[in-house]
C-alpha cells in the first residue's frame, strides 16, 4: 500500500489572470471539490503547504527577477515598463492582484512535496496547482512565473542521486529541460506538439550538452494524437529511460492541455489515455511527485486530475459524478469520462515508430547509471565529461606551446579542445 500525500491551499482558486485569459486557477478548486466529493481525501494525507520563502525561489531564479515579482502590482506596473519587458511579463504572463502570493502557493506544494519524499514520509505526493514548466531563470513564459518543477527537482537532488522528469503536457517542458541541459543527474523526457506551436523548442535532436548529452529526451508530435498512439510511444520510451537511467525519484508533469477538446491544445487523448501515463509511472514504485500544468477547458481538467488521483490511490470511482459545488460545469452528461473528438490523427504509425527507434537508440548509448565523480582516464570513455580531450590536459602541453611560440595566443582549438561558444567573443 503506497502512502499518498496531497497538497492543496484553498486560496489558490481566488487568483485570476484576467478576463479572457485561458489560464484559470479556479480549476484547482474544482478539482479539489471533486476529490473531496468522491471521498478520495480519506485515502490520503491532505496538507496545506507552508509558504516557501523568496530565498527558496532564488535557488533557481535570479534575485532581481524574484524581487520584481514581489513588488509588481497592477497599480505600479506603469512605473516599471522596462522591467516588464526585461522579464517578459505582460501579455501571456499578465500582472494581476496577488501575483507573488499565487506563485508562492503553487510552488509551496511542489517544494513541500519534494521535502516529504526526501524525508520518506510519503511514496507519492500530488500537487495539482504545480507544473509551471515554462518559467526560466529570469523570465516568465507561457503563463508560468516561478518554475516549481525545477525547484522541486533541486530539492529532490539533495537526497536522490538521479531524478527523472516526465512531461505529458501538450507544450514542450522547455524551462525544466533548459535548467538541467548540462546535467546527467536529471533526465528530462517530454512528449509534445512541435512545429509552429509554443514554445517552439523540443526537437528530437535536442539531447543535452556536455555532461548532460543524451539526458534530454524529446518526442515531437503532430495534431490529433490519440490514446493508442500515445501509449505505443510513452510506455517503451519511459520504460527504457527508467531501465537505463535508474532514477531514485520521478517528477511527472500531468498537463491536461493534451486532452481532447482543450481550448489551446490539438491532441485527442481521453481521460483514461492520459491517466495511462500516470499508471505506468506509478508501477515503477519510485518516490514520485505528481504535478498539474496546462489545461484550458475548465470542465475537463478537474475530471482528468480527479481520475488520476484515484488511479494513484488504486481506487475505482464511478463514472457518474457525485454531487459537487460545480455540477453545472459538467453538463449535460455529468460524467467523469467524456468522448473524444473525431479529429484526424496526423501522426502516422511509421513516423512514430521511426522516432521511437531513434530515441531508444539514443537511450542505449548513455552511461547506464551516471556517476559525476568517476573518471576512467580513457579518452572516449562515457564516464568522462563529454567534450573534454583528456590527452590535451597532460602537464606541460600548454606551456610547451607558449615557449615555442611566445607571440601567439594559445587557444583551445590549437590544443585540440572544443571551444565553448562564449569563448569565441
Amino acid at each position: 500500500m503506497r502512502r499518498v500525500s496531497y497538497f492543496y491551499d484553498a486560496e489558490i482558486g481566488n487568483y485570476h489572470y484576467g478576463q479572457g485569459h485561458p489560464m484559470k486557477p479556479h480549476r484547482i478548486r474544482m478539482t479539489h471539490n471533486l476529490v473531496v466529493n468522491y471521498g478520495l481525501y480519506r485515502r490520503m494525507e491532505v496538507f496545506r503547504p507552508p509558504r516557501v520563502s523568496p530565498t527558496t525561489m532564488t535557488r533557481f531564479h535570479s534575485d532581481d527577477y524574484i524581487d520584481f515579482l514581489r513588488v509588481i502590482t497592477p497599480d505600479n506596473m506603469q512605473d516599471h515598463i522596462r522591467m516588464l519587458q526585461r522579464f517578459n511579463v505582460g501579455e501571456d504572463c499578465p500582472v494581476f492582484d496577488g501575483l507573488f502570493e499565487f506563485c508562492q502557493l503553487y510552488t509551496s506544494g511542489s517544494v513541500g512535496g519534494a521535502i516529504r519524499l526526501n524525508e520518506n514520509q510519503a511514496d507519492v505526493v500530488i500537487n495539482w496547482a504545480g507544473g509551471m514548466h515554462h518559467a526560466k531563470k529570469a523570465e516568465a513564459s507561457g503563463f508560468c512565473y516561478v518554475n516549481d518543477c525545477v525547484l522541486a527537482i533541486l530539492e529532490l537532488l539533495k537526497k536522490h542521486h538521479r531524478v527523472l522528469y516526465v512531461d505529458i503536457g501538450i507544450h514542450h517542458g522547455d524551462g525544466v529541460e533548459e535548467a538541467f541541459y548540462t546535467s546527467n543527474r536529471v533526465m528530462t523526457v517530454s512528449f509534445h506538439k512541435h512545429g509552429n506551436f509554443f514554445p517552439g523548442t523540443g526537437d528530437i535532436l535536442d539531447t543535452g550538452y556536455a555532461e548532460g548529452k543524451g539526458y534530454a529526451i524529446n518526442f515531437p508530435l503532430n495534431d490529433g494524437m490519440d490514446d493508442a498512439s500515445y501509449k505505443s510511444i510513452f510506455r517503451p520510451i519511459v520504460g527504457k529511460a527508467v531501465e537505463v537511467f535508474a532514477p531514485d525519484a520521478v517528477v511527472l508533469q500531468c498537463g491536461a492541455d493534451s486532452l481532447s477538446g482543450d481550448r489551446l491544445g490539438c491532441f485527442n487523448l481521453s481521460v483514461k489515455g492520459h491517466a495511462d501515463c500516470v499508471e505506468l509511472v506509478k508501477s515503477f514504485n519510485l518516490p514520485t511527485l505528481i504535478l498539474g500544468g496546462g489545461g484550458s477547458t475548465l470542465r475537463n481538467v478537474p475530471r482528468c486530475w480527479t481520475y488520476e488521483t484515484a488511479v494513484l490511490l488504486g481506487e475505482n470511482i464511478k463514472d457518474e459524478l457525485p454531487f459537487n459545488d460545480y455540477k453545472e460545469y459538467y453538463g449535460p452528461d455529468f460524467r467523469l469520462h467524456f468522448p473524444v473528438s473525431n479529429m484526424e490523427n496526423l501522426n502516422g504509425p511509421q513516423e512514430l515508430e521511426q522516432k521511437k527507434i531513434q530515441l531508444l537508440e539514443g537511450l542505449r548509448e548513455i552511461e547506464p547509471v551516471p556517476g559525476t565523480q568517476i573518471q576512467t582516464g580513457q579518452v572516449e570513455s562515457q564516464l568522462n565529461p563529454r567534450g573534454i580531450n583528456t590527452e590535451a590536459d597532460e602537464a606541460g602541453t600548454e606551456e610547451d606551446m607558449a615557449d615555442t611560440q611566445p607571440n601567439v595566443r594559445v587557444t583551445n582549438k590549437m590544443l585540440g579542445r572544443k571551444e565553448h561558444p562564449s569563448e569565441k567573443y
